[in-house]
């Protein structure tokens, strides 16, 4: 495809601080594609607790069909824990995953200088399987994942199978195979030998597919300790959802926090989505002090994907583009927001970043 080629990319504010970082996530990527000459056609797509207020459900008519149309969105934060308790009250997360099978979850994490890093010279990826495992809005087609036979009795199922675990697994080794070319399996199939072990058996499968990765392998609790005490020595890593879910937070603690942790979900479709891995931190909207990073960098995560998959060199020069407005923000405290070790507020690190996307 050319440069003239129109990107169509939704807008999902989400909740709470995603009325904030979304918007400026989306005024980066404006200013970045205007640099670089990539065309986009942005389109607002309603969802969450405003959807709610407006539409009478979070995740209106409509919704869906529309990003049925769309090249990718960017996600906000989700805030569903909050939400009243009524049946057009639902979390829109499973419903976007299951319906475009958005079955990867890739989440970096890379450690900057100053910015209260536990370690330097962090730069790994976890990708973590998407739509099976313990959580009971994925795992079945019907019903819940999590059921309660008897008062003292509750019962949650892990639902892990040879298809999930291929696609999870080959998108991690084609990750792999475009960094250093080094993948490790994170499992417990010393415990669970079924689940586990098919996940893992899985996985050397399509390994033959990717005779150049070298493959290795850490039981999760011994991978928890060690991304304390040795995360340098990890490059790209799979997973399965749960373990994944909790790995990427650790991770994230690692480097500054949550709002240091981008993530974009990917399928085998031509879709993908841009997704911050925090909260919606109701107790900070509106102050315009929450971290933009996080999302800003999934938008330039997202615009990379997109680049590489319609063969778009004007969106990879946005990525490279919105990469170096990025570096140069977090370069220096006046730029950096709080929780990051600097004295910006979320406008002013937007700011930085602008100005540092021009230099």
């Amino acid at each position: 495809m050319s440069a003239e080629h129109v990107l169509k990319i939704g807008i999902l504010e989400g909740d709470d601080i995603g009325h904030e970082v979304v918007p400026a996530s989306v005024k980066t990527a404006k200013a970045a594609a205007q640099m670089a000459g990539q065309k986009i056609e942005w389109v607002d797509v309603p969802i969450g607790r405003k959807a709610l207020d407006d539409h009478g459900h979070t995740m209106p008519d409509g919704t869906l069909e529309t990003l049925k149309t769309l090249d990718g969105w960017i996600l906000g934060p989700i805030g569903h824990r909050e939400y009243p308790k009524v049946p057009e009250a639902i979390n829109p997360h499973p419903i976007l995953r299951k319906t475009f099978d958005l079955f990867a979850n890739v989440r970096p994490t890379r450690s900057f200088p100053d910015i209260g890093c536990l370690h330097d010279d962090i730069d790994l990826v976890i990708v973590r399987e998407n739509n099976e495992g313990f959580q009971p809005d994925r795992n079945v087609v019907m019903g819940s994942g999590e059921f309660r036979p008897t008062h003292d009795v509750t019962i949650s199922v892990r639902v892990i199978t040879t298809e999930g675990s291929a696609k999870v697994a080959r998108a991690a080794f084609e990750i792999a195979r475009s960094r250093k070319k080094r993948l490790t399996l994170v499992h417990k199939n010393t415990v669970y030998k079924l689940g586990c072990g098919m996940f893992v058996d899985t996985c050397y499968e399509v390994a033959k597919d990717f005779p150049d990765v070298v493959v290795d392998e850490v039981i999760v609790d011994t991978m928890a300790m060690r991304l304390v005490r040795d995360p340098q020595s990890f490059d790209t890593v799979v997973t399965t959802n749960m373990f994944g879910d909790i790995l990427t937070d650790e991770a994230a603690g690692l480097v500054g926090g949550l709002g240091m942790a981008p993530g974009l979900c990917i399928g085998r479709g031509a879709i993908a989505m841009a997704q911050a891995t925090h909260g919606s931190a109701p107790d900070i909207a509106g102050k315009d002090i929450a971290n933009p990073f996080a999302m800003i960098e999934s938008t330039r995560m997202l615009f990379d994907w997109l680049g590489h998959n319609r063969g778009l060199p004007a969106a990879l020069s946005m990525s490279n583009i919105m990469k170096r407005g990025i570096d140069a923000a977090l370069a220096s405290p006046d730029t950096r927001t709080p929780d990051i070790c600097g004295t910006a507020s979320q406008s002013q690190m937007v700011q930085g970043i602008l100005d540092g996307m021009k230099s």
